[in-house]
């Protein structure tokens, strides 16, 4: 594997290099060639406000006070215009050897599953090298991607980091390792690249509402492609082949409502994470949100859809694999 180049810009994770929301009118903090390797710390979802010493409180503490998930940049790339496409590829990623998984409680009916946890969870990650430590020696391999990344948007006003849209943001594609490249249409002069809401891991579904959030420090290349005419963000990777290639333990939810289908998936892998593993209802909930895949089994077979819930057996010590 050819190491990463060296960068030609760093972008430090500063109070003026950070905003939480997308706008066309945020000013670049710096202007970039198309094809300029560019390093960005990032913190993590919640801006600092949860550490290695926190707990279940500080959790509670988050609700109503985070503006938006913290991006660092925007960054102006040079010659880029709307109907262009930035080429984000997506080179490495350094974690800072600590991450959090968390769920709010209920009543903020957040997740997957709020109407079955009353009260927040909070698992403080240690991260070292490529694995995260959860409890009772289990062992999730880390795989880091950017949950939010993207361009301004044309509209104008601020907009929200919450939720994705055609020029990216808060996509949450767990194969956008390092390794792989994104392609974004751009709206606006300059593009406007930001990135952030970082994950050293991630389930599809991302059930409880958090992966493994984490500080992170990501490099990229940007390169301004035109004659690419897409719709909607779109990518190429490697990593899709090269993860979950192992024994798994599934659990099914079978509906005639693909969410319903996905609540009775992830129930049923929290019973048997509890009843066979003997993790606490809402470690297994945490857990399902670092580590389990959600897929669509099939949607065809009328009236009722088949959702699966995929648990890695490689994340348990060797005589717990049940």
């Amino acid at each position: 594997m050819s190491s990463t180049p060296t960068p030609d810009h760093r972008i430090s994770a500063q109070d003026e290099h950070v905003h939480t929301s997308w706008s066309r009118d945020h000013e670049p903090i710096r202007t970039v060639e198309s094809g300029d390797v560019v390093r960005f710390e990032c913190r993590d979802a919640t801006n600092g406000r949860l550490d290695a010493d926190s707990t279940v409180e500080d959790v509670s503490a988050l609700v109503g006070t985070l503006p938006g998930h913290p991006l660092t940049g925007p960054v102006a790339v040079e010659g880029a215009k709307p109907g262009d496409v930035l080429a984000v590829e997506l080179l490495s990623f350094e974690h800072e050897g600590i991450g959090f998984t968390y769920c709010y409680g209920g009543d903020e009916g957040t997740g997957l599953l709020p109407e079955d946890f009353d009260e927040p969870g909070l698992h403080v990650w240690e991260l070292e090298g490529d694995v995260g430590h959860f409890v009772d020696g289990i062992e999730v391999p880390l795989a880091p991607f950017p949950g939010n990344l993207g361009v301004a948007p044309a509209d104008d006003g601020e907009h929200s980091t919450v939720p994705p849209r055609r020029v990216g943001g808060n996509l949450d594609v767990k194969h956008l390792t390092a390794g792989s490249t994104l392609y974004l249409p751009v709206e606006v002069d300059g593009a406007l690249f930001s990135i952030g809401d970082c994950h050293g891991a991630q389930g599809d579904g991302e059930v409880c509402i958090t992966g493994i959030e984490a500080p992170m420090s990501v490099t990229t290349r940007l390169r301004v492609v035109s004659g690419m005419d897409i719709e909607q963000p779109q990518f190429e990777t490697d990593a899709f082949a090269a993860t979950r290639g192992e024994r798994a333990y599934g659990t099914t939810g079978i509906s005639d409502d693909l969410m319903d289908a996905s609540k009775k998936a992830i129930r049923h892998m929290i019973t048997h994470l509890h009843e066979n593993h003997g993790l606490s209802r809402t470690d297994a909930y945490l857990l399902c949100s670092a580590t389990v895949d959600l897929k669509i089994n099939e949607v065809v077979d009328a009236p009722n859809w088949v959702v699966s819930a995929y648990l890695p057996q490689s994340i348990f010590p060797e005589n717990d694999t049940k």
